[in-house]
């Protein structure tokens, strides 16, 4: 069985810094010409796109100095005519931590930190929850995820939540550890966030401000931003859109400002292409160095190892490794390395890569919760690569389809399992009440109409009646998440047979509800 969802981002710049950026500032010399290959691929891409049933994409493929694709596909939003093209906007999540780490390459090579200085010695009230990697936690660790943390722990602090980037980073230090440090893999969007925060304090701008005027306006990508805030939603901006009750449905914006060098850059085809190209000039932007080829080498260096699951061994065997570096992960595809990053948002998948060997890059920008960019992605690398002719797209679709049968079952094996003909231990308002979890914060149970009603307190959009299931368990659905399932609350009583805490479980490969610990306040 296969789930592939990405989840799951001061103005005291020099004058001289300035004047050199408003000599290079704008677009590469490149070449636009369209190949026979990408003719082949562009009508690959719409069939898959109707077979998938994504309203919109864009795709941006540059090879050896030309950009051989760049074409918007589809619809900004369902139901309505406006058409994608390369300038349309589409959140890229976390193709974000890509431009923080450049932006740490950046204070580095200006001499300003070192990839191995100690967090605490920039942020000295950064904490963990162990005093030894409090004090040991290297800028490097913090970019390539072997803080010891499983994969999307803390996730739940910021989602939709109104903590700020300091308040966020603050809670991580109640999150338990699954690993020993530096010991494995645990993809972490909290630990960018602090990186995100050195380049702030470092660089004496915010976040926002150092990605817009160090790398944004230099490369001339004049459509992308840091915010949803500055997104014009009914201009040429790709709406998110999910699966709800077998319909495709567009969704609001959600906004990930308190997570940002995680995650809330918002760009178009034409843009990150631009970004793709920088990669493959190495750093230089007509013949001037915004950062040195020694960075980024560090950057797409091996940091941390990654496991080549048996599933993966068997469908592309020519691929032996897989690490993160620092922004990027790395693989080998057809005997060259591929340097990449995905993104996932609410509603919205992207996916940019590029292979140094091949002078070849592309970008994939889709407007809803679909994996249609992996068999796209490996369309093209197979294209490109190889003379694969793997037809992917029904490959992967065939996949999903298999997986959504195994969730229906489990979801009637898990109701034959339900005890019927129970109720509730106690009477509806000896659970009501105010629940605190030291790494979130505040949930409260309301009764609303003899009916309980859960609430997290800092994310608005977490808010769901409670349905009896069985005993002390109800079951809940985010109405306002709607790509989130129904998961269950369990009430555990204590020896005073008063309830003492609160177990939430819902099930999916982004946010990780069981380790919020909700102790009932007397």
């Amino acid at each position: 069985m296969i789930i592939i969802k990405i989840n799951i981002l001061a103005m005291k710049t020099s004058f001289r810094i300035f004047a050199v950026f408003l000599l290079i500032s704008g677009s590469f010399n490149t070449r636009a010409q369209v190949s026979p290959k990408a003719n082949t691929l562009d009508t690959y891409f719409l069939e898959a796109l109707s077979k998938w049933e994504v309203p919109g994409m864009a795709v941006a493929i540059i090879r050896n100095d030309t950009i051989e694709l760049l074409k918007g596909y589809g619809v900004r939003e369902i139901g309505n005519p406006g058409k994608v093209d390369e300038n349309t906007l589409f959140a890229v999540a976390s193709n974000t931590k890509s431009f923080t780490a450049t932006a740490i390459s950046m204070l580095i090579d200006e001499g300003k930190l070192k990839l191995d200085d100690k967090v605490v010695d920039y942020l000295p009230w950064f904490r963990l929850y162990d005093p030894y990697v409090t004090l040991n936690m290297t800028i490097r660790d913090l970019l390539c995820h072997r803080s010891g943390l499983e994969t999307f722990s803390g996730d739940l602090i910021w989602y939709g939540s109104s903590y700020s980037r300091d308040e966020i980073i603050q809670r991580a230090s109640f999150l338990k550890p699954n690993y020993g440090f530096r010991a494995n893999y645990g993809y972490s969007n909290i630990m960018y966030l602090t990186a995100g925060q050195i380049i702030a304090k470092v660089s004496g701008m915010s976040w926002d401000e150092f990605i817009s005027s160090r790398i944004l306006t230099p490369l001339g990508m004049n459509h992308t931003n840091t915010s949803i805030t500055k997104l014009d939603m009914k201009g040429n901006t790709a709406m998110p859109h999910n699966d709800v009750d077998d319909k495709v449905i567009a969704i609001q914006y959600l906004n990930w400002d308190n997570i940002g060098p995680a995650g809330s850059i918002n760009s178009s085809a034409a843009d990150m292409i631009k970004w793709i190209e920088f990669q493959l000039k190495k750093g230089k932007l007509n013949d001037q160095v915004l950062v040195s080829e020694k960075s980024l080498r560090e950057q797409w260096s091996p940091q941390t190892i990654q496991k080549v699951s048996a599933f993966s061994e068997k469908l592309w065997p020519s691929t032996h490794f897989k690490t993160y570096g620092l922004g990027w992960g790395m693989m080998d595809y057809h005997g060259k390395k591929v340097i990449s990053h995905s993104g996932g948002y609410d509603g919205m998948i992207s996916f940019s890569a590029f292979i140094p060997e091949a002078n070849l890059g592309f970008v994939i920008l889709t407007n809803k919760n679909s994996s249609l960019y992996y068999p796209l992605s490996y369309k093209i690398l197979d294209t490109y690569l190889s003379n694969d002719t793997i037809d992917w797209s029904s490959k992967f679709f065939d996949l999903i389809e298999k997986n959504k049968e195994a969730e229906l079952t489990q979801k009637k094996e898990d109701e034959q399992l339900r005890i019927s003909g129970t109720s509730p231990t106690l009477s509806l308002n000896k659970y009501v009440g105010s629940y605190i979890s030291l790494i979130y914060g505040e949930a409260k149970v309301e009764l609303v109409d003899d009916k309980l009603y859960l609430k997290f307190l800092p994310t608005p959009i977490f808010h769901s009646p409670l349905e009896h299931w069985q005993y002390n368990t109800f079951t809940i659905k985010f109405p306002d998440v709607p790509a989130l399932p129904e998961g269950k609350v369990s009430f555990i009583l204590g020896p005073d047979s008063d309830v003492e805490k609160m177990l939430i479980d819902v099930p999916n490969p982004d946010f990780d509800f069981t380790e919020l610990d909700f102790i009932r306040q007397k």
